[in-house]
């Protein structure tokens, strides 16, 4: 597709909104219109469990409010006036209370807290959960282990109602680590009788249904369709929610999901494109909240092992040929932040994320290519979640259109979203654009993610470098022993890596942009940028 045509397909994007939307109230016709609440968005979840192999972000959505964790987080009042996580303030969840020693944590459980099945939840299932965890591989295995929460023999059940979890050693990032979505607690019991001994933590079957003891619980999942949750009225991790019902129908078309909005019949919907949120936010008619990705970006990634993405100048000239300020107008209207064309005497910030130096420069794309040994450019692939193409599609359409400018033809790869996550993680894709939003808000984290060479697994880039993981891994040590001088030094070092070597070129901070009907209240921002529906009041 031209830009011209990408453009003039832009503007119509209201009348797509006349497409006749689909009947999606017959399942809850029997409910009160003020106990149930309708979202409808691109894509959903593939998954129902957290611990799950390729598990993608909708399926957060699930797994957080429908499980819960031995901790969370208090609520401050975030920079646009919406409630905010807080992120060195918790609160308890399953757990009654939590004494944090120098070397160990010890919680002890609420006696009342139940299982969704009315089993009462012990230290035993905590353990069981926790030891999941750390075992399964994979992501949830990596996240547990940027806590330095890696070995079973870690957790340690002191009592039925009292569990401990010892230090490997002093590491800032692990309690924070207790309170994101991957340390759920798991029904081990149930789950245990729908093990196998080719699947000893039962991924199969909390796969397709919760297991948890959390404030919602599935009643029906059709993969591609439709979530419904239903209330645990038996939940004691937190206020008893307003809303009794969830029901989550995904609907591709974005037109679709805006004609549902502004009808009335949806009532939240975050994932429209950017433009319909401008207009949306003008008509006044709904409530439209923005909130910058917390410790986010969104990049144009490259595999440093795969030709001729290997060659430093290669990925240079691929960053300067980039169309970030079309993409910010054309594509996000003015809806995030952007993380290019920093002044050239600009210092390097102990902070991210921050802009790199580079911005739109065709002559000198050019210029870099040839010296790179490609002076007629070469042929790609360039790939995208289609869970997300609101954004992604057009991205890569100004993409495409801009490394031809310098010779590189890019052929678009369009990935299904219940595949994306998988395929990434393969590390084979050459070229793709992604976000990635570190759950802890620290740079250090952001980068042992994704820059360390070593079993790093959203390095997709494939990117190896002994002086930035010895940064990142000194810039650890350093804040866990409130080392500031040594831990400013580290986060520049490493930052100051990244955008020489580039691997992955930051674009923009994306927003989430969430769209509420007037009579909806309770949206609350947390690091997974997924709904919190325990909040959530529809009056």
């Amino acid at each position: 597709m031209k830009r011209r045509d990408f453009l003039k397909s832009m503007t119509g994007v209201a009348a797509g909104a006349l497409v006749p939307a689909p009947a999606i109230w017959s399942s809850a016709k029997a409910q009160s219109r003020a106990e149930t609440l309708l979202i409808v968005s691109e894509s959903g979840p593939n998954n129902l469990d957290i611990h799950g192999v390729g598990t993608n972000v909708p399926g957060y959505e699930v797994s957080w409010n429908c499980y819960d964790r031995l901790i969370s987080h208090e609520m401050k009042t975030g920079a646009n006036g919406i409630p905010y996580y807080d992120r060195d303030k918790f609160k308890p969840e399953l757990a009654e209370d939590m004494n944090v020693g120098d070397m160990s944590a010890t919680f002890k459980l609420k006696k009342s807290a139940k299982f969704h099945d009315g089993t009462p939840v012990t230290a035993n299932d905590v353990k069981w959960s926790l030891d999941r965890a750390v075992s399964v591989g994979g992501f949830p295995t990596f996240q547990m282990g940027a806590g330095s929460l890696t070995k079973p023999e870690q957790f340690v059940v002191v009592d039925d109602n009292t569990i401990r979890i010892d230090f490997l050693k002093k590491d800032r990032l692990t309690i924070p680590d207790l309170a994101v979505i991957v340390p759920c607690v798991v029904n081990s019991g149930l789950v245990k009788k729908n093990a196998t001994e080719k699947d000893p933590w039962g991924l199969e079957f909390t796969k397709q249904q919760t297991a948890g003891s959390g404030a919602y619980k599935v009643a029906s999942w059709t993969a591609g369709t439709e979530v419904i949750m239903e209330r645990n009225d038996a939940w004691v991790g937190g206020p008893m929610p307003k809303v009794k019902r969830i029901i989550w129908r995904i609907v591709p078309q974005a037109g679709n999901r805006r004609a549902l909005l502004e009808r009335g019949d949806a009532d939240i919907s975050y994932d429209l494109p950017n433009k319909d949120f401008v207009e949306l936010k003008d008509s006044g008619k709904l409530s439209i909240v923005s909130t910058p990705y917390s410790n986010g970006v969104q990049y144009i990634g490259m595999n440093v092992k795969i030709p001729p993405f290997d060659n430093p100048k290669v990925r240079q000239a691929v960053a300067y040929a980039l169309p970030y300020q079309k993409i910010m107008d054309a594509v996000l209207f003015g809806l995030a932040k952007p993380m290019f064309g920093a002044p050239a005497d600009k210092a390097t910030e102990v902070a991210w994320p921050q802009p790199h130096k580079f911005n739109t420069d065709i002559a000198k794309a050019k210029a870099l290519l040839a010296e790179a040994g490609f002076p007629n450019g070469f042929e790609t692939t360039i790939s995208f979640d289609l869970g997300f193409a609101g954004v992604n599609e057009p991205l890569c359409i100004l993409v495409q259109e801009s490394l031809g400018q310098i010779g590189i033809k890019a052929t678009i790869n369009k990935i299904p979203g219940a595949n994306w996550r998988t395929e990434l993680n393969k590390k084979v894709l050459p070229l793709y654009t992604n976000v990635f939003s570190g759950w802890l808000d620290y740079p250090e984290y952001f980068f042992i993610w994704c820059y360390h060479g070593k079993n790093s697994i959203f390095n997709t880039m494939s990117y190896q470098s002994k002086d930035c993981d010895s940064y990142i891994e000194s810039a650890i040590n350093a804040a866990a022993v409130g080392d500031k001088a040594n831990y400013d030094r580290d986060v520049k070092g490493f930052v100051d890596l990244a955008f020489n070597d580039i691997p992955r070129i930051p674009m923009f901070q994306p927003y989430v942009n969430v769209a509420m009907q007037k009579n909806v209240s309770g949206y609350q921002y947390w690091f997974h940028r997924r709904l919190d529906y325990r909040a959530l009041v529809k009056a």
